[in-house]
Formats: C-alpha cells, sequence, structure tokens
C-alpha cells in the first residue's frame, strides 16, 4: 500500500494533481505537505485568497419562543482538500450540502440544506503542498462545525492504487467511525449504480482515527469519502476538470452521486433524535 502522504507529496512536484493536468511546474515552496492549517496558514510562500481559500456556511438557529423549536441541522459537510489539491470535491461539498456550486442556488435535488466548510487550493499547479491530512486539519471553523454536528461527512480524491483497487477504477471507498452512516451510503452508492467499497487499511484511507477532522462530532464519529480519480473525472465535461470551469460544465453522474450521498445523509438524520 503506498501511503497517502508520501503519494500527494510526490505528486506536488509533478505535472497531474487528481486528474486534473497542469502546465506550469511547481514552486520552491512546494515540497512538503503542511504540518497543519495553522502552518499553512502562517506560511509567507502562500496568500489567502491568490493561492488557496476557504468557504463555509454556518446556518442560523433562531429559537425565541417558549413553545415552539427551531430546526437543529444535524449534519456538516466538508471537503478538507478542495479546488485543485483533490479536484472535484469542493463541488460535491456545495452540492451534497444542498447548493448548486456555480452559483448557491438551490441544487436541483430537493431536500435540506446542511453546514458546509472546504479548504481549497487555488494555484496553477503544484497544490498537493497546500495538503494537510485530516488528522491534523485544525482549521478553527471547520473543527467548530464538527463539533457542533451530530454527522459529518468529509469528501476525498484518492488514487485506486491508494485504495488497492485495479488502475482507472471508477468507485468510491466509504470509511469513517459511524457505522449506521458507513451502512446508509453504501447502500445508497449501490442502488444508484455506483461501485462502493468498504474503505479499509490505512487510517487515513479508512478516515478510523478519532482525531480525524470527520470524527470530531458531538457523536464522536462520522463518514469519509475516498473517490478515485476516474469517477471524479466523469462527473464534468471533458476539456473542463478545472478550477475555474468545473461548476458549471457537471455531468449527469454527478448529480446521480450527489442524490445518493443526500438520501444517506436524510436517513441517518431520521434516527437521530434531538432533545
Amino acid at each position: 500500500m503506498i501511503r497517502r502522504r508520501t503519494l500527494l507529496t510526490a505528486l506536488a512536484t509533478t505535472p497531474v494533481l487528481s486528474g486534473v493536468a497542469v502546465t506550469t511546474t511547481a514552486t520552491p515552496a512546494a515540497a512538503a505537505e503542511q504540518a497543519s492549517n495553522t502552518a499553512l496558514y502562517a506560511n509567507p510562500a502562500w496568500t489567502e485568497g491568490t493561492d488557496w481559500g476557504r468557504r463555509s456556511r454556518r446556518h442560523l438557529i433562531d429559537d425565541q419562543s417558549r413553545t415552539d423549536r427551531a430546526p437543529f441541522l444535524r449534519s456538516t459537510v466538508i471537503a478538507p482538500h478542495g479546488g485543485g489539491i483533490e479536484g472535484g470535491t469542493s463541488e460535491l461539498c456545495l452540492a451534497i450540502a444542498g447548493y448548486h456550486p456555480a452559483d448557491l442556488a438551490p441544487t436541483p435535488v430537493a431536500g435540506p440544506v446542511h453546514d458546509f466548510w472546504m479548504f481549497e487550493g487555488l494555484i496553477s499547479s503544484g497544490n498537493g503542498a497546500l495538503h494537510v491530512t485530516s488528522t491534523h486539519c485544525d482549521d478553527t471553523i471547520a473543527r467548530s462545525l464538527c463539533a457542533g454536528s451530530l454527522n459529518v461527512l468529509s469528501l476525498h480524491g484518492c488514487k485506486p492504487e491508494q485504495a488497492g483497487l485495479e488502475p482507472g477504477a471508477a468507485a468510491v471507498l466509504v470509511g469513517g467511525l459511524n457505522p449506521t452512516f458507513r451502512q446508509y451510503l453504501m447502500e445508497e452508492f449501490t442502488a444508484a449504480g455506483i461501485r462502493a467499497v468498504t474503505a479499509s487499511g490505512e487510517e487515513e484511507i479508512a478516515g478510523i482515527d478519532p482525531d480525524n477532522i470527520c470524527n470530531r462530532t458531538l457523536l464522536g464519529m462520522g463518514a469519509q469519502l475516498e473517490m478515485t480519480t476516474a469517477l471524479r473525472t466523469a462527473m464534468f465535461a471533458a476539456g473542463k476538470n478545472t478550477i475555474a470551469d468545473r461548476a458549471t460544465n457537471l455531468l449527469p453522474p454527478f448529480w446521480t452521486f450527489t442524490a445518493a450521498t443526500r438520501k444517506a445523509i436524510d436517513r441517518v438524520e431520521a434516527g437521530q433524535t434531538v432533545l
């Protein structure tokens, strides 16, 4: 098994990242993965808004009534390696949360909205150097959203060899510490015709470390999806799988995946009583 950190560090100096071809070379600063979000944000080699960015939405809970109750959002969707780091995860994060990635309008997939957070690599190449492992994700907003949610779904991209799959495999690996959430995700993906595999082996792929951001929930457990390059590439129009173009060039497989994931979230939420 190729370790995720080793592979991503190597990718930082190569011309292909998560299935998105680039032509320029990495900067000298892109030599090693960052130890944490805190370390990355303090790194003078990159500038927020130019080289990397963050997006999030926490929905308002305003309960001024003694007799009625305001709804409590149970779930948060996150993409810790969005933008050019693991291509397609930003767009999926928004859509699964209930927003069209192009303009944040309601998605064609009916249902509730969820809180979301993402970190995005925005540089033309070498985005792999902006990768922070999920166990070291210490962004304040990300941690606060996850800590206040019953469920967190963390979205990632991987290559088949990282997951022990055959070259070119189009599949999603389902991990995390919440067995019920994992079960519903597996069932909904299978019903939608999406190849779903139980994540195992390396902790980073399986999402089983309690310190993994997906498991930093009110319940101490969440879910993690690792989507192979081929699966993500099929979601976007040919030649448009770039940071600038993905949001406006979504193909039917994108919405099939989004709908299946949202159904799984609906099912896990239906069994959770908020006192």
